[in-house]
């Protein structure tokens, strides 16, 4: 008796997720990132991979270069840039439930082309599909997520996407070093399929319902998210409140929306914390230590394995991001920003440090330390950087601009992907791994000075705020 009344307590709770008003959020939530799971997986997959490819034991028939494999890595940030600005251009016009569904398609062509790849141009046009999958993602994600979460949840379920990219990521390393390269894709592709299906079932997001006129849809789909029954007067006068809170903002974006929004002080304030977060994010290294794990490790001087370290690691993403989930909405997203920055440089600085000072002299002593610090520097990424980017990003903006500014923003951290992903093994080949670390140390903790003086909390704050 004891034990069910503690659970009725539990699932009475407005933060618990699996709440009967939270529910069937995290629950969408979920199954929507299936689509960033696969994202992450196929990331995951590459990386090792890509060094197997220039070495004699390469699964495919042909040679690829080092110049070749820099750009298996990185066009995947052109695709993403192309998928940023068709899900910017498209979710407002036919909705973000249409937008989720198409994401399936180039991720299917991806793994098509990786099975029967020919040349070294499969591989380009199927990391472009997976760039595109990803840059979709990033961008309707995030609307779709904050449009159907309340407020009080919000956070932990935007954080879901990150989260749900590494676990990706974790399972793609495990796949690649445990089966040959031909024997994943055929079972891989199940992924997109049973994506597609959830997605078909849900409804799109009241939201934009609303925004097209479509009150009585928007109304079965707001207590659809919500978990409301049509005879409950709160909700009714909530669904009422949102209603006409969107349709004051829509009449007034229509009426006034011009280039005076862009040029305010709030907005200004939104695009430096924008651009810092997105410099830090990017030239923090944290996505290239990913994409190009196995040869950093190389590069370490580590006496470990280096498939034990690389599936280390993407459990310690994992933690990151769960980590972020349970303290984003309870402590807020600057206390977790300023922690995040101070640690993965000071990571980075002794990494840089370490690998300088074991190419002088004999540390094999000390050769599982490599992976001691670049498992903290996961774990700080992620708790905040990572973590954290997409949500805080939305929250930035003043609501007037919110879409076109986030559209921006994500498309400016594709190309920063793909300019990273291109010039950190040329940086680690010409400048070597220790420069390249400091280098990285620098910036992210440049940014750690900005988010101490600058970054305004946005915890708890209404996407409807001016």
């Amino acid at each position: 008796m004891t034990v069910k009344l503690h659970l009725a307590s539990v699932f009475d709770n407005p933060n618990c997720l699996l709440g009967r008003r939270n529910r069937n959020q995290f629950l969408v939530t979920l199954l929507v990132n299936i689509a960033t799971f696969s994202h992450g997986l196929g990331v995951g997959w590459m990386s090792p991979v890509m060094r197997d490819l220039q070495t004699e034991d390469s699964p495919l028939g042909f040679p690829v270069l080092v110049d070749q494999v820099s750009w298996i890595g990185s066009v995947v940030g052109i695709g993403s840039v192309m998928g940023n600005l068709l899900a910017g251009f498209l979710q407002d016009r036919i909705g973000r439930k249409l937008v989720l569904l198409f994401i399936a398609l180039p991720y299917t062509v991806f793994w098509f082309l990786v099975y029967f790849v020919q040349s070294v141009e499969f591989l380009y046009i199927g990391r472009l599909m997976a760039g595109i999958t990803g840059g979709t993602c990033y961008v309707v994600l995030p609307t779709f997520i904050s449009e159907i979460a309340d407020s009080n949840v919000r956070g932990r379920l935007g954080s879901i996407i990150l989260l749900s990219v590494n676990t990706g990521v974790l399972a793609g390393y495990i796949v690649s070093t445990s089966f040959d390269y031909f024997t994943s894709p055929p079972f891989i592709i199940a992924l997109p399929v049973c994506y597609f299906i959830c997605i078909f079932l849900f409804p799109e997001t009241p939201h934009h319902l609303i925004r097209k006129g479509k009150v009585e849809a928007a109304k079965k789909s707001f207590m659809f998210y919500k978990n409301i029954t049509k005879d409950d007067i709160k909700a009714e006068s909530e669904f009422e409140e949102l209603k006409y809170l969107l349709t004051k903002e829509q009449n007034e974006k229509a009426k006034s929306f011009n280039y005076k929004d862009f040029i305010t002080k709030p907005a200004f304030k939104a695009y430096a914390s924008a651009g810092v977060l997105l410099m830090s994010n990017q030239f923090s290294a944290s996505f290239c230590v990913t994409t190009y794990l196995s040869d950093v490790f190389a590069a370490s001087h580590t006496t470990l394995n280096l498939s034990m370290c690389t599936i280390i690691i993407g459990a310690l993403q994992i933690v990151g991001n769960y980590v972020t989930t349970l303290l984003c909405d309870k402590y807020g997203r600057r206390i977790l920003m300023l922690i995040s920055t101070s640690g993965a440089s000071a990571c980075l600085l002794a990494f840089g440090t370490f690998t300088y000072f074991a190419a002088l002299t004999d540390l094999t002593m000390v050769g599982w330390l490599p992976l001691v610090i670049l498992s903290l520097f996961v774990l700080f990424c992620n708790v905040g950087m990572v973590g954290c980017l997409f949500v805080v990003l939305v929250e930035l903006f003043p609501a007037k601009i919110r879409s076109v500014c986030v559209s921006t923003f994500v498309v400016i951290l594709s190309s920063t992907v793909f300019l990273t992903l291109k010039i950190f093994p040329i940086c680690m080949a010409v400048w070597g791994i220790s420069i390249t670390m400091w280098c990285c140390s620098g910036i992210t903790f440049a940014g750690f000075l900005y988010f101490f003086f600058f970054l305004e909390e946005t915890n708890g704050k209404s996407l409807l705020e001016a």
